[in-house]
């Protein structure tokens, strides 16, 4: 085990993250420490579906928040269709229909920002396969407010231009496959 004192891990994706983030979720282990926030680029007229796909595969609790629904640890919380999702100071969600962000709503950046600056150096950002730069300056944001950067390994990629423009803005700490992602998270000691 790895001991560590992190907060919340935050995760984005878009094309291809769906099959992974069900791996991962499907890897963690049933008493996972922390909040684990998902962002995906989703269809904005599909309202069910992912959710309840993704609960199947997953060992943790998956939740999409409602606006001010409070962070809870071992949970994992899923960006609703069509609404921007924020992590508040007070340790609550908040949801937005502000214009999309990088053709986005739900935007990566928004929420692995927002999560920067509540979470600071306790957060684990995570960039998964997709084919925009969408999630790019939120990591750079997480870098800078020295949080863990991992991006998914572009070799390991559907599509790379996602973790690639990461890489152009900063040098994430961990470039893993799926597998060594949810191996190293499994390895927290919180």
């Amino acid at each position: 085990m790895i001991k560590a004192n992190y907060k919340a891990v935050v995760i984005g994706g878009s094309a291809g993250s769906f099959s992974v983030v069900s791996k991962l979720l499907s890897q963690l282990r049933e008493d996972f420490p922390l909040p684990v926030i998902i962002c995906l680029h989703r269809l904005k007229h599909v309202r069910s579906g992912l959710v309840e796909s993704i609960r199947l595969k997953s060992k943790l609790e998956v939740i999409e928040p409602n606006d001010k629904q409070t962070i809870v640890a071992g949970k994992v919380y899923l960006a609703p269709s069509n609404y921007h999702l924020f992590v508040e100071y007070d340790n609550t969600f908040s949801l937005s229909t502000e214009e999309p962000l990088n053709h986005s709503r739900p935007s990566i950046d928004n929420t692995l920002s927002s999560a920067a600056y509540v979470y600071r150096n306790k957060l684990i950002g995570i960039v998964l396969t997709g084919a925009n730069k969408d999630g790019a300056k939120g990591m750079k944001d997480i870098a800078d407010k020295k949080g863990l950067t991992i991006i998914q390994d572009p070799k390991t990629c559907e599509m790379d231009t996602m973790p690639k423009s990461v890489q152009r803005l900063i040098k994430p700490e961990k470039v893993l496959s799926p597998d060594e992602i949810s191996k190293f998270l499994n390895q927290l000691a919180i």
